[in-house]
Order: C-alpha cells, then sequence, then structure tokens
C-alpha cells in the first residue's frame, strides 16, 4: 500500500495524530529553552514573548515547527503504517 492509499484511512490519520501532538509540544518546549532559557528561568515572560512571538514573529515561530512536525509525522506514520 503507498502513501497515498493508506492516506484515505483513518487509522492513518489517528495514528498521524498520535505522533503529531507529542512531537510538536516536544519541538516547541526545545525549541523556547534553546531560545531563552534563561528569561524562563528567571520568570522573565515578558522578555520570552518579545524575542518570540511579538510583531508578528509567533508567524515564523510555529510555522516552521508545524512544517518540520508534520513532515516527520507523516513519515513515521507512514513508515510504521501496515
Amino acid at each position: 500500500m503507498n502513501l497515498f492509499q493508506k492516506t484515505k484511512t483513518k487509522g492513518f490519520w489517528q495514528n498521524f495524530f498520535k505522533v503529531f501532538i507529542p512531537f510538536f509540544v516536544f519541538l516547541t518546549l526545545i525549541s523556547l529553552f534553546m531560545n531563552s532559557w534563561r528569561d524562563i528561568f528567571a520568570g522573565n515572560f515578558d522578555a520570552v514573548n518579545q524575542l518570540n512571538f511579538t510583531n508578528g514573529k509567533w508567524i515564523r515561530f510555529f510555522g516552521i515547527k508545524i512544517i518540520i512536525t508534520f513532515l516527520y509525522s507523516l513519515w513515521m506514520t507512514n513508515k510504521n503504517y501496515k
């Protein structure tokens, strides 16, 4: 069964989201810690917000993570789905 046939099944998408959601959360937390770990541990969340999310930065911050997570989840689900 190829990828396009697998995507037509309900079970494929259920398994996809089982990978997508935890990996997205994990990737987002790792990215936040890498970018702003000092401000996070100091409790300076305004600086974290300023650095990562204001003035449209949130689109870039979350956009790349959604794309990476989508591709990774699609690959892993396709690889493990029978």
